[in-house]
């Protein structure tokens, strides 16, 4: 039972399923993982290949994986793991089964070392199984289906357990609300080791479409897969429009041979970039969701009254999270201090929750994290926003992201959104440093775009910080502006913690004596 996984929530029964991991980028073996895995009655961990050996170690043993399939550009990334972990247990290590996945596109040196470590070779390992095994469905859709754990941008990383209902049904309702066709031609861009690839891992093969994989994500080999295969559809995060749009000339395909959709989602997108992408010809459709929630489960449908508007209002309006999905029974946004829904008034802040089918069973192995996250019938999202006249809702900002300035809240997002419409921005992230005079101001963490002379940072800081005093209420211009490259998450996620622990180091913002 040591290699099996199980988790209770209060009130259901207690699930018990083998739990393999696969450790590999976007390639054909990662899309077959995520049904072979299901079909034969385990769980599928897809992990994520920009994690460190001891992050993974710790993810390895926590879900207790009896199989690891690892790609072999990553095979020693696996054997250190599972060192870690070795190491750490106290004479009790119990080594999973290793298959590695062969890449003619790899150093075979790799793949010959691999082997002489024992791992059995991916299409061998598949040879050896039954061509006449009767696979069943589920005998409860509330089984397991796949096990992912979240970023770990302010903590250790929890183990989200999704169920064959959810995956069923999202797997149907995003290309329902996209308005995906049969044969849709789709890149992987998107990681499929991110919330199992929102889902379209199931999603294409219920439409019949074509998969594009992609080992590495570069704005030349998305242009270039438009191109030659003719891609009709690709998810990504923000941080991915924003390298398209910034991409060189001599990486990219413009005019575009054909409508590309775009769905985004991950972080709460900036209009600019919106707006960008849009008149590259790119149509972005925007939604919104969480590893908890099976990836997106919000979308901010497209209003046929909005044509007629400027691109930069439209832009504006795309980039609110919208309205809930098809299948999922709830969303609001509630006070955080009585629980009841907030006025849709556009002002009135709230936490974004949601209940029903596309929600997880829960974290594995982590009672407290459930019952705090599942409080009052809820899944409570942690992210804050408002509730709009029209009934869409809009990310202002993550709970532990607000910046509190003389007893007023800012938000964050919205002084990011400003940020990125100065034509020297590449990035931008805004958090709280203390200051003498209010308690907190934004401080400003900036990327500058390539082209942009560096030489003098002081002007381009006080540049930075004029323009913004033109575009918002003077409280909410930063204080203060930081230049370099932005610490990420290794889902391309800004990590805000790590630029708070920065601000800290700066000290507070003295109070002028002028």
């Amino acid at each position: 039972s040591e290699n099996k996984l199980f988790y209770i929530l209060s009130g259901s029964a207690i699930f018990y399923h083998w739990q393999v991991a696969v450790i590999a980028p976007n390639i054909p073996a990662t899309y077959e993982a995520h049904f072979g895995i299901p079909m034969c009655g385990a769980v599928i961990n897809p992990v994520n290949i920009r994690l460190n050996a001891s992050t993974i170690a710790f993810l390895l043993g926590h879900s207790q994986s009896a199989t690891v399939i690892v790609d072999q550009e990553f095979f020693t990334l696996a054997e250190d793991s599972l060192k870690i972990m070795k190491e750490k247990s106290q004479g009790h290590f119990n080594p999973p089964l290793l298959v590695v996945v062969a890449d003619e596109a790899c150093d075979p040196e790799a793949l010959r070392y691999a082997l002489g470590q024992g791992a059995i070779e991916y299409e061998k390992f598949l040879e050896s199984g039954d061509p006449d095994f009767a696979w069943k469905p589920p005998q409860d859709e509330w089984q397991s289906i796949a096990l992912g754990y979240t970023s770990g941008t302010t903590a250790s990383p929890k183990g989200v357990v999704l169920h064959h209902r959810g995956a069923y049904l999202m797997s149907l309702c995003n290309p329902l609300v996209w308005g995906m066709n049969e044969g849709a031609i789709y890149l992987w861009t998107l990681p499929m080791f991110h919330c199992n690839g929102w889902c379209f891992t199931w999603a294409l093969a219920a439409l019949c479409g074509t998969n594009i994989c992609l080992r590495q994500v570069t704005a030349k080999g998305v242009y270039s897969a438009i191109e030659k295969h003719g891609v009709t559809h690709f998810c990504a995060a923000p941080v991915v429009l924003n390298t398209i749009v910034n991409a060189a000339p001599e990486d990219t395909i413009l005019a575009l041979p054909h409508v590309v959709h775009v769905m985004t989602a991950g972080a709460a997108p900036p209009p600019a970039v919106l707006f960008a992408m849009s008149r590259k010809g790119f149509r972005v459709t925007h939604t919104y969701g969480l590893s908890e929630t099976y990836g997106p489960s919000t979308i901010c449908a497209w209003k046929p009254e909005w044509d007629s508007l400027p691109p930069d209002t439209q832009a504006r309006l795309n980039a609110r999270q919208g309205v809930r999905y098809t299948t999922l029974e709830c969303l609001d946004v509630i006070s955080t201090k009585t629980g009841e829904p907030v006025p849709a008034d556009g002002k009135s802040m709230g936490e974004i929750v949601m209940r029903g089918n596309v929600v997880m069973k829960g974290y594995l192995k982590n009672p407290k994290a459930n019952e705090e996250t599942f409080a009052n019938g809820w899944f409570h999202s942690g992210d804050l926003g408002v509730k709009h006249q029209d009934g869409y809702i809009e990310i202002k900002d993550r709970s532990k992201d607000i910046i509190i300035s003389g007893g007023e809240n800012i938000s964050s997002v919205e002084v990011e959104n400003s940020l990125y419409l100065h034509p020297a921005v590449l990035e931008a992230s805004v958090v709280a440093r203390a200051d003498e005079r209010w308690g907190e101001s934004p401080c400003a963490f900036v990327t500058l775009k390539p082209e942009v002379n560096k030489s003098d940072e002081q002007w381009l800081a006080e540049d930075i910080m004029k323009f913004c005093k033109s575009k918002m209420p003077a409280y909410w211009v930063p204080k203060s502006v930081v230049f370099g490259p932005l610490p990420k998450t290794a889902t391309g996620k800004i990590q805000k913690h790590v630029l708070r622990g920065k601000a800290q180091q700066l000290g507070p913002v003295k109070v002028s004596k002028l």
